[in-house]
């Protein structure tokens, strides 16, 4: 008994370490977890270069430089979109200003009847509201870990997927003798069905996220709004969120609403349109395209982006599905931990 004490409190102890580790040193944990997962899902393309008499090598390095090739396109597309958008930022500005000055006003109304219905303040006692400086230097200051995760994302994610997939039998023999013979067949075992749920999840979110992109342009589109493909850009990558996205999708579009309509009407269609994609990419679409290999259960994914969530911000948000996946298939190679993976699939 005293000897299985110890080994859970030394589990706990080594969870609450790798906690925190993932915590502070989130632009080193969220640089290798997005080059593992960049890896799994470029390594078929290398696999082909290499049935076609390429070597390994050069296949990985061409093979990166598409994908940053891809992303440079990207980004440079939505950059002049978003500078058109920021060119005719005023006219949106001044709407939304009054806007925010309505429910404002609204919220300071009831606050007043609330304390009249409150006991008075004591004489000599003063009220304190806290000032708006200090919740912008707040965000300022939650937002430069971001910023460095992004640098050094940007900057060493290409070089990580090259080495990855250019040295990916010598990568995959080093991980194997880190344990011992009698357990690398498991072991084996385990990474191989990891690469399986993340290809799938990872190629099948890829052409949901599409989807949803072109649905959502051809609804801003009918609807008459400006930057139609942009905003439903946005609508499709918040579409990768589980459940809370569909709902962050609605401010975008209602962002660009705001100057055409003044009236309830137009907001609750888009809500109830963009709501509706979602509804059908993730609960029709998704289940065939994705596959069933993910196998969470709504109580776990939930759990999940509230964890990640709050360790990473939006980035936990995006990669919480893949980590608990990945942390089910581990689960249920390991026989103590099991019963976790079943509660996970449930």
């Amino acid at each position: 008994m005293r000897l299985r004490s110890s080994t859970f409190s030394l589990r706990v102890i080594a969870g609450g370490i790798l906690l925190l580790f993932a915590y502070y040193a989130q632009g080193v944990v969220l640089t290798l977890v997005l080059s593992i997962l960049l890896a799994y899902c470029l390594d078929p393309l290398v696999e082909l270069l290499e049935r076609v008499r390429i070597p390994r090598t050069i296949g990985a390095m061409v093979t990166v430089l598409l994908l940053c090739a891809v992303l440079v396109a990207l980004g440079y597309a939505v950059w002049m979109r978003t500078s058109d958008f920021a060119d005719n930022w005023p006219k949106y500005e001044q709407v939304i200003k009054k806007a925010a000055a309505a429910v404002e006003g609204k919220i300071s109304r009831i606050e007043g009847q609330v304390s009249e219905i409150g006991p008075a303040p004591a004489p000599g006692v003063t009220r304190v509201t806290t000032a708006d400086t200090g919740f912008v230097h707040g965000l300022i200051l939650h937002g430069i870990p971001s910023l460095t995760a992004v640098v050094l994302e940007i900057t060493f994610v290409p070089f990580l997927v090259f080495f990855m997939l250019a040295e990916k039998r010598e990568v995959w023999h080093g991980t194997l003798q880190l344990f011992p013979a009698s357990r690398r067949t498991q072991v084996k075992e385990t990474l191989d069905d990891v690469r399986e749920v993340l290809r799938d999840y990872l190629a099948g979110m890829c052409v949901l996220t599409l989807l949803v992109v072109a649905m959502s342009s051809v609804f801003f589109w009918a609807l008459g709004l400006e930057y139609p493909v942009l905003t439903g850009a946005v609508s499709g990558i918040l579409n990768m969120v589980p459940y809370i996205g569909a709902v962050l999708a609605w401010l975008p579009a209602f962002v660009l609403a705001l100057p055409k309509w003044q009236t309830l009407g137009p907001f609750v269609l888009i809500a109830g349109g963009l709501t509706g994609i979602h509804i059908f990419a993730l609960n029709l679409i998704a289940p065939q395209i994705v596959g069933r290999k993910v196998r969470l259960n709504a109580v776990a994914i939930t759990i999940a982006l509230l964890f990640w969530g709050w360790v990473w911000g939006g980035m936990g948000l995006v990669l919480a599905i893949p980590i608990t996946a990945t942390l089910r298939v581990i689960c249920d190679h390991t026989e103590s931990w099991k019963p976790i993976g079943r509660w996970l699939s449930a």
